[in-house]
């Protein structure tokens, strides 16, 4: 699907102290153009705003045109939140992998669940994977033009016959002749492959490492890392889909295989270049690999290194944690897969005097996984876990587990789990000193989500 013509991008929020605030926008206005263009999307729009004299059409809620011409600084930015990086839709994806986690779901879920984007503009803006089958000439001409780099791409496997089969689509085939027009242009993405037990493991997995390895020259290279995750299945997944599920045992061939070229690729090219998601050494029973195998963090959105990550920020915050707190109880949720790695964090809450920390992994019984990161779980996985339970003072959960609206997956609201457990929901940031002070900073329990006991006492709680 390409992309239609561009809307009237829709403003959201106006930046404090912005050039927009002092030109009278207000959420509910329409961007129109700049300089006579009219933005496809966020790229569009930071490109035009780079210039120094601006003309610009807006719309106002009420439908009334407005033209603003100013000069400012270079780069400066007008201060304009718009409700989608994307004013002209989004390229759907026209492949049928049958490990898509979009394919995977309950029809039920609600509509943006089922979308099924292969847009090279969220790949550029937020590191979303693409797998390059869906574009059309203008734009991969955008993409030389405007340098659009790194990208992120799903390769899966750059045996042609094989990914072409993998994506359902003949056109992923080409995947090595796409690498090399990045090459030829200079410019540069990361790799992830998920890895199918029976389809693209064993020497398939190592042709393709092997492969975009040479996609990487030291001094220029063009892919730059390279991620291995496991294919995750759910209970709703297409009948007759010819694929498997991970086992230990597959888990600990893997880590074998790809530590074997880790250390040759180390050696050729001065770094480890392709690294496996932690779910892996979960799934294996094994120890997390140290702070210094994952570089630089290459992969870490893509879950890689991302506990290891997590468990080094808390040793190192732990040692400032208070030696005593106000007595309260806490029930804190992980995804399954975490609960060993978590555990030890909990344990050492649990020497501060005062505080009592319960881990509980959950597996998900709504996605039909036994092991499960946290990210999937559920507000009804949450519901079957606890109900009945004594959970304390509050309920401790990842802010991963929700959407920007406070929804889970399965579109339950913390309001409405709250409410069922009879329980005070708090959410914790990313990062490991959120966990900690939602733990041990001093609170008013059983006034709700982040009420401290200095607020309390201001609002007469």
């Amino acid at each position: 699907m390409s992309p239609s013509h561009p809307q009237p991008a829709l403003i959201t929020g106006v930046l404090p102290d912005s050039i927009a605030l002092e030109l009278g926008f207000e959420p509910g206005d329409r961007l129109l153009s700049i300089n006579g263009t009219a933005p496809r999307d966020l790229i569009d729009y930071q490109f035009l705003c780079a210039e120094e004299s601006l003309t610009i059409e807006a719309q106002d809620r009420d439908g009334c045109l407005h033209i603003f011409e100013l000069e400012k600084e270079t780069d400066e930015d007008l201060g304009l939140e718009f409700a989608t990086a994307l004013f002209d839709g989004l390229i759907q994806c026209n492949n049928h992998c049958p490990f898509c986690f979009i394919d995977q779901q309950p029809d039920y879920l609600r509509d943006t669940l089922h979308l099924k984007d292969d847009d090279y503009r969220l790949s550029f803006l937020y590191g979303s994977y693409l797998t390059l089958t869906n574009l059309g000439a203008a734009e991969w001409e955008r993409i030389a033009r405007l340098r659009l780099a790194p990208l992120f791409v799903s390769i899966h496997a750059t045996e042609p016959g094989l990914r072409a089969r993998m994506l359902k689509n003949p056109r992923a085939g080409l995947i090595l002749d796409q690498l090399a027009w990045f090459r030829e242009r200079r410019l540069s993405l990361h790799a992830q492959v998920v890895l199918c037990p029976g389809l693209n493991d064993g020497e398939h997995l190592e042709r393709t490492l092997r492969d975009l390895a040479d996609f990487h020259a030291p001094n220029r290279p063009t892919v730059l890392s390279t991620a291995v995750v496991p294919v995750g299945l759910t209970r709703f997944r297409p009948e007759a889909d010819e694929l498997q599920s991970v086992t230990p045992k597959l888990a600990r061939q893997v880590i074998r295989q790809v530590s074997a070229l880790q250390r040759q690729f180390l050696k050729q090219l001065g770094t480890r270049f392709v690294w496996l998601s932690d779910e892996w050494y979960l799934l294996a029973g094994q120890a997390l690999p140290g702070v210094r195998h994952y570089e630089d963090y290459p992969q870490i959105g893509n879950g890689v290194g991302s506990l290891r990550q997590f468990l080094e920020q808390f040793a190192r915050a732990s040692h400032a944690l208070p030696i005593a707190v106000t007595s309260r109880r806490y029930t804190w949720v992980v995804g399954s897969a975490v609960g060993k790695a978590f555990t030890p964090i909990a344990d050492r809450l649990n020497r501060i005097a005062g505080l009592q920390v319960r881990l509980r992994a959950l597996p998900s019984h709504f996605w039909g996984q036994n092991i499960t990161v946290t990210g999937l779980l559920t507000g009804k996985d949450i519901l079957a876990g606890l109900e009945g339970e004594e959970l304390g003072d509050a309920l401790v959960l990842p802010g991963l587990m929700l959407k920007e609206n406070g929804e889970f997956l399965d579109s339950l609201t913390i309001e409405q789990l709250a409410e069922h457990l009879a329980t005070p929901v708090l959410v914790v940031g990313n990062g490991a000193q959120s966990l900690i002070e939602t733990f041990t900073r001093p609170r008013a329990v059983g006034c709700g989500p982040d009420v401290t006991e200095e607020s309390a006492r201001r609002s007469g709680s």
